[in-house]
């Protein structure tokens, strides 16, 4: 039958439909993106980056703790399974991305894919609106840092190639949750730990810099997965490793914790209860009296948690990425390599 249609309120929306037999199923649908540009600019100080490529927004992925659901409540939406089915594609986003390199403003900064939805998510088959944008990249010589789920990365391994002769590209995998079956019943559109992991060795053994990403954590549920998704990458190629504590903003948190009630009914509680120690200073009730939240939207403090879970999460973390030898995270190439094409043969002109 599908899933149900469901969303939490939408924050931006005076009217919620109230069904009074069980909802329809949600169906996939797809929309079109008007946007005029290709690139989104970041001023959190929390990201490592300043510059993204989103081609889709919404994503099939359907991760319940995804931070960028309440992005479909300004296009009228839902943060729930319209989020999930109602995927909108920046079709253009290949040829807005070439125009705005070629301004004379752009110096050839970094530019990320997924800083928002899973840029590899199932649509991306169909329309290879990423692979173009990296064509893009790939012609000017601009850096280049993925974050993905999906193992359809591999595709493009001729086009990271050319990259990487620039050294101008990184993968990172996200897997914080090797456990196939914890997995679907929280990633339940992302494929599984196992081919992840087998296009990050596709990669990694045709020499592209390659990392994991423990992220999230969630307190109660995959904490104690840690030293096994660090051992998972490392053994598959994986050079460095980071991780951050779950996020809950908005509309996330019903969602999530409408999942994580229907999927794991034994310990759903214990897992909102660590969640809320995490964002309460460790205390519950939290110290102050005030009623116990599950996100902190502060920056220094939203990729973090506090508590005695999260400090031993954090040195779990610590100790198994420097047993296994893991690296620091590469850096982006200084000076960057970035060059508009032609310009060489131009300047040969004069020679």
């Amino acid at each position: 039958m599908g899933t149900p249609l469901w969303n939490p309120p939408n924050r931006f929306v005076g009217t919620d439909i109230d069904w009074e037999e069980p909802p329809p199923p949600a169906h996939l649908e797809v929309r079109e993106d008007d946007a005029q540009g290709a690139l989104s600019r970041n001023d959190s100080p929390d990201v490592g980056f300043e510059w993204s490529v989103n081609p889709y927004r919404g994503c099939t992925h359907g991760c319940a703790f995804c931070y960028a659901r309440p992005t479909h409540e300004y296009l009228g939406l839902g943060a729930g399974t319209d989020f999930e089915r109602v995927i909108v594609v920046k079709r253009r986003a290949a040829e807005l991305l070439r125009e705005a390199f070629e301004k004379p403003s752009w110096t050839g900064k970094p530019v990320v894919f997924s800083g928002v939805t899973d840029c590899y998510q199932p649509l991306e088959r169909t329309y290879g609106i990423t692979r173009a944008c990296l064509e893009v990249c790939a012609a000017y010589r601009n850096p280049v840092g993925i974050i993905t789920r999906a193992a359809l990365v591999a595709r493009d391994l001729d086009v990271l190639e050319r990259l990487h002769g620039h050294g101008a590209v990184r993968v990172t995998f996200s897997l914080s949750i090797p456990d196939p079956a914890v997995q679907r019943a929280i990633e339940p559109g992302a494929p599984p730990p196992e081919l992840r992991l087998r296009a990050m060795k596709v990669l990694a053994d045709a020499g592209i810099p390659v990392g994991v990403s423990v992220a999230p954590v969630i307190p109660g549920l995959n904490d104690h997965m840690i030293p096994e998704a660090l051992k998972q990458a490392r053994a598959h190629g994986a050079r460095w490793a980071w991780l951050t504590a779950l996020r809950l903003p908005g509309a996330v948190a019903p969602v999530f914790e409408r999942r994580v009630r229907e999927a794991f009914p034994d310990r759903a509680e214990r897992v909102m209860n660590a969640i809320r120690r995490m964002r309460n200073g460790g205390m519950l009730p939290p110290a102050d009296g005030a009623e116990a939240r599950v996100n902190d939207s502060r920056f220094g403090a939203r990729m973090r948690g506090e508590g005695p879970a999260w400090d031993a999460a954090e040195r779990l973390f610590e100790i198994w990425r420097d047993k296994l030898g893991y690296e620091p995270l590469l850096p982006a190439p200084d000076p960057s390599p970035f060059r508009r094409p032609g310009r060489k043969r131009q300047l040969e002109l004069f020679e």
